[in-house]
């Protein structure tokens, strides 16, 4: 009987040895650990026929036992760390980066020329210390015509072909309607420059867009006069375009008076690039200021007519399409 367990330990020792070297993996080893040394694992069964040894031949086949189950877990143990070492490596591998190849190509993007029309001339306005103001592209009549001097029944209307909506509220024509949200809100003095998307009625062709971009600005204080307006205008048109010539030609809109529209002489011609005036005393009362005190002027522009000439640009509708041919070149 004790040749037999003690044969019967060896092979147990012998096949798991075998066993745990050949295991692959860390879920294969637990089932191995739980088949020979479990509770009911194969050295638990054979240890079960000791009860049938003599007194004398039990601590022998005890120990042995007991050194069979210390290789085993010994086996155990170093498989285990083996195939977590080979784990890290083989993730480490996995992950290694070669620092020498050359990285994905993405392309660089490009400030879009609205954009960086818009940002140029704002830097020229904050510089001269006017503040940026915005408001809602979708306007109520009284804020985009009525406060701005121009009532339902004036004929000046007839100039602006108006995207009305079904509630009453209309899109904005031009960002002057911020300039009565603005003064009702704050005392002068005041300077701002107002950029914004707006809409028109217009048939699309090279020059014409139902929605474009102006920027106007608006200053009223004490004292102003044309002569601030002029040179307002002249520091702002040298910093677009440069040291050219500059003309005021007589003009006519409903909020200013007296009113003008500015050329310069670019490339040899000259071309309109705003229209400005000295705000209507009817425009300052509607928002509750005294005319008799205070005095402004104001000018807007379209950008997308600064964009077209700065960047000989032919065609106005290549602002919009998205073309990275056209886009790439600034």
């Amino acid at each position: 009987m004790t040749s037999d367990l003690e044969t019967q330990l060896q092979q147990l020792r012998q096949e798991a040895e075998a066993a745990i070297t050949s295991s692959d993996t860390l879920g294969n080893l637990e089932t191995l650990r739980v088949s020979y040394l479990g509770k009911k694992g194969q050295l638990s069964q054979i240890l079960k026929g000791m009860g049938k040894l003599d007194a004398s031949e039990r601590p022998r086949i005890g120990g042995l036992a007991n050194q069979v189950k210390e290789a085993l877990q010994q086996g155990l143990e170093q498989k285990k760390s083996d195939l977590n070492q080979a784990a890290i490596a083989a993730q480490l591998a996995a992950e290694t980066l070669d620092v020498t190849m050359p990285g994905t190509y993405v392309p660089q993007g490009h400030i879009h020329p609205l954009n960086s029309t818009i940002d140029k001339a704002l830097d020229i306005f904050v510089g001269l210390g006017y503040t940026i103001a915005q408001g809602p592209e979708m306007e109520t009549d009284y804020y985009n015509f009525e406060a701005l001097n121009t009532p339902p029944d004036h004929p000046a209307r007839d100039m602006q072909d108006t995207f009305y909506l079904p509630d009453g509220n209309l899109l904005r024509t031009h960002t002057s309607a911020v300039q009565i949200h603005y003064m009702e809100d704050h005392e002068p003095p005041i300077r701002i420059a107002a950029p914004g998307r707006c809409y028109r009625r217009d048939t699309e062709d090279a020059t014409h867009a139902a929605v474009f971009h102006q920027i106007e600005i608006l200053a009223v204080d004490k004292g102003l006069t044309f002569t601030d307006l002029k040179g307002t205008i002249k520091v702002f048109i040298e910093q677009m375009f440069g040291d050219v010539p500059i003309r005021f030609r007589a003009s006519y809109f409903p909020f200013t008076e007296p009113s003008a529209e500015v050329d310069v002489q670019w490339k040899g011609r000259w071309l309109e690039v705003l229209g400005c005036g000295m705000v209507d005393p009817n425009v300052l009362k509607n928002v509750g200021y005294d005319p008799e005190v205070y005095t402004g002027f104001a000018a807007g522009f379209g950008v997308e007519r600064f964009a077209m000439v700065l960047h000989q640009i032919d065609d106005i509708r290549r602002l919009y399409t998205s073309d990275l041919r056209f886009l790439r070149q600034f």
